[in-house]
């Protein structure tokens, strides 16, 4: 058990750094580059190191303070769906004009670094809410990296901002679902631990 920890507590601290990187990264490039889905991939990462550094912080305590970790990074996911949601429709009503080769090379750097993650975060196979909370964060952001990479390159072939801002939407779209299905499994592990007296 020791061991199992030890390993969760190496992987988290990798992938806390990582998103660290990439928010201040992406954050940057985002707003040099008048991009709505950078800025969303950035916020997306912030939000997610927040996230590991709660998993962090969970592991070797208690069932039902792992539980609220888990639904406090379920509900950090809806909130930055909404604020995402928000810039789209600002970007949408006074104009954008995002640069297409900015936004598909650092999409790319992110899609490395966050498959990178996921295959740190599955080497552990944890049943822990926490872990599945963390392994559906670097899903999330690879799969959003891919739609900004397909984004930037319809911004350059149609000269055109509305790519930059589906995408900045489809992103808020995955963070949503993604806090949904955290705060579906924090309910389910409840259930299963309703019997258990130290839960």
């Amino acid at each position: 058990m020791m061991k199992d920890s030890a390993q969760q507590k190496n992987v988290l601290r990798q992938v806390l750094l990582w998103n660290l990187a990439l928010f201040a990264g992406l954050g940057v490039a985002g707003w040099a580059a008048d991009s709505s889905a950078l800025l969303a991939n950035a916020v997306d990462n912030g939000s997610d190191a927040a996230v590991y550094l709660l998993s962090y912080l969970a592991i070797d305590r208690r069932p039902v303070w792992k539980r609220g970790a888990a639904t406090v990074s379920g509900i950090m996911l809806l909130i930055f769906a909404v604020a995402v949601l928000a810039d789209v429709v600002r970007r949408w009503m006074y104009g954008a004009e995002p640069l297409g080769p900015v936004m598909i090379g650092l999409a790319v750097a992110a899609a490395a670094i966050n498959l990178w993650c996921l295959v740190l975060l599955r080497r552990i196979r944890s049943e822990d809410v926490n872990m599945k909370a963390a392994e559906t964060f670097s899903f999330n952001d690879f799969i959003s990296n891919g739609g900004v990479i397909v984004a930037g390159g319809l911004v350059l072939w149609l000269g055109t901002s509305w790519p930059d801002l589906v995408a900045g939407a489809l992103i808020a779209a995955v963070a949503f679902k993604g806090g949904i299905e955290i705060l579906r499994s924090v309910r389910e592990d409840k259930r299963s631990d309703s019997n258990d007296p130290v839960a």
